[in-house]
């Protein structure tokens, strides 16, 4: 089978795809056929080494965590899944860019009907990490929640579970990102320099309550300057500031659960969460795609087809 692979850190230039053996499932495992994998900003920083201390890689190396796809093998004791079952979910050994990989049973739910191969394949790191931050800081109605990058993958998933929970969300986006934002109940508001500005103007005279950092570069800092506390503030970017503010960075690792991928899954079939696809790549285009993901500005997903 072909799938990604790369041999040492480094740039773009040192991903491949190669001709690998295709793996066998074992106990509670299912091989699946890939129809769609996302990519992700965190497989950037992995590949390039910048979280070798917290997640090193082994080389040859691949690539990729959420998957959809046909299972079309099955190893003993697999609970729930037989050859045929169209599934969405996840692996956590680096492996879903590629024609097949293998899952455990209890990290896949059934594809529902009506959802697409390009959403079921790109909702688990975005989804459980936006799922997870929204959980981190618990908005409520009558509440203003700041969301950071609120266009991009994860952030335009965050901006509308928390405007699920009934409040008021001002999301920091370029100008192109506003109509959309817009149209999904946010309001948005250009970032960069005087965004905190524009942020206390846009809540109206309310206090920002919470706030959502899904980019880093010194948002954390913006939100306590914006008065809001700590415990309300999450971070999927900067560790750092967290650490010495105290805000919290609930993120991909706090919903890691099938349970929480089905219910986006629900959603999204449902016409109740839009999960924005920026492009879709096929699988030997995996270099132009993280060219795409590194310019930044994509509005929402950008995804591998096998």
């Amino acid at each position: 089978m072909k799938a990604v692979r790369f041999h040492a850190y480094g740039g773009i230039d040192v991903l491949r795809v190669e001709e690998v053996e295709r793996p066998v499932p074992g106990p509670g495992q299912v091989l699946v056929e890939v129809r769609a994998a996302g990519i992700q900003p965190g497989e950037v920083m992995i590949r390039e080494g910048a979280r070798h201390g917290r997640w090193p890689a082994v080389f040859p190396s691949g690539q990729g965590s959420d998957l959809a796809g046909v299972v079309v093998a099955a190893g003993p004791e697999v609970r729930g899944f037989a050859v045929g079952d169209e599934v969405l979910g996840f692996t956590h050994d680096r492996a879903s860019h590629a024609e097949y990989v293998v899952a455990e049973d209890v990290h896949l739910v059934t594809r529902p009907e009506g959802l697409s191969w390009e959403v079921a394949g790109s909702l688990y790191v975005a989804g459980t990490t936006a799922y997870a931050s929204v959980f981190a800081v618990d908005p409520r109605p009558e509440e203003t929640v700041v969301v950071s990058g609120a266009a991009g993958g994860v952030g335009a998933l965050a901006v509308q579970l928390a405007r699920r929970r009934g409040a008021t969300v001002v999301g920091l986006a370029s100008e192109a990102n506003h109509a959309w934002l817009a149209a999904h109940g946010v309001v948005p508001v250009v970032y960069g320099e005087g965004a905190a500005d524009r942020i206390r103007k846009a809540a109206d005279g309310k206090h920002v309550d919470a706030f959502i950092d899904t980019f880093g570069d010194g948002y954390v800092d913006m939100a306590v300057d914006l008065g809001v506390r700590p415990e309300r503030i999450n971070t999927v970017r900067d560790w750092r500031a967290a650490a010495r503010v105290g805000a919290r960075t609930y993120g991909e690792g706090s919903a890691a659960a099938a349970v929480v991928v089905g219910e986006l899954a629900r959603l999204a079939a449902r016409g109740d969460l839009d999960v924005p696809i920026a492009r879709v790549y096929p699988l030997e285009q995996v270099r132009e795609a993280f060219r795409d993901l590194e310019r930044g500005h994509a509005q929402g997903k950008i995804v591998l087809r096998p």
